[in-house]
């Protein structure tokens, strides 16, 4: 299974002439026993982002997202691994990059997705689940967002 990524950042000399800033490896971290693997790839603290700001995006602390910035994470899924069942304060724009799994919602909904589908998630109660015997890897990027809300109810993040 995945657990590193090629990270490609550009950047400015003096000159102003665009550059490579950086090109390195980053490791995945195991989350829930083993069951997928996250690769915070960058963050910005505000949205809209500052391209000054030289700050390496992917040491920021965040949780699953960035309150008033981004997140962009690539999740490995282990085969037969089930998240919890969650929700964010974010917009997520979920790209299905290889294998398959399935979006559960907490209204009893699920929704098979394959390599090349994308998912926009607005602040629903969900669940990923590889029902498959292989991996599937996923580009995430979260957008810090209002509470969503929902027969007149601000309904809360819940994840862990």
């Amino acid at each position: 299974m995945h657990t590193t990524i090629r990270r490609i950042v550009t950047g400015h000399d003096a000159a102003s002439n665009a550059i490579v800033h950086s090109d390195n490896e980053l490791a995945g971290q195991w989350v829930d026993g083993g069951i997928a693997s996250f690769i915070k790839v960058w963050t910005t603290a505000t949205s809209p982002a500052d391209n000054n700001d030289d700050f390496d995006g992917a040491l920021r602390a965040t949780g699953l997202t960035c309150p008033g910035g981004t997140v962009l994470r690539i999740v490995d899924f282990a085969p037969g691994c089930k998240s919890p069942m969650h929700r964010t304060r974010s917009i997520d724009y979920g790209i299905v990059l290889e294998g398959e799994l399935t979006m559960e919602l907490d209204g009893g909904s699920a929704t098979r997705l394959k390599a090349g589908d994308v998912v926009v998630q607005r602040g629903t109660n969900h669940l990923w689940h590889n029902t498959s015997d292989r991996p599937c890897r996923m580009a995430f990027v979260l957008v810090d967002a209002k509470p969503v809300q929902a027969g007149g109810v601000a309904l809360e993040q819940n994840y862990d």
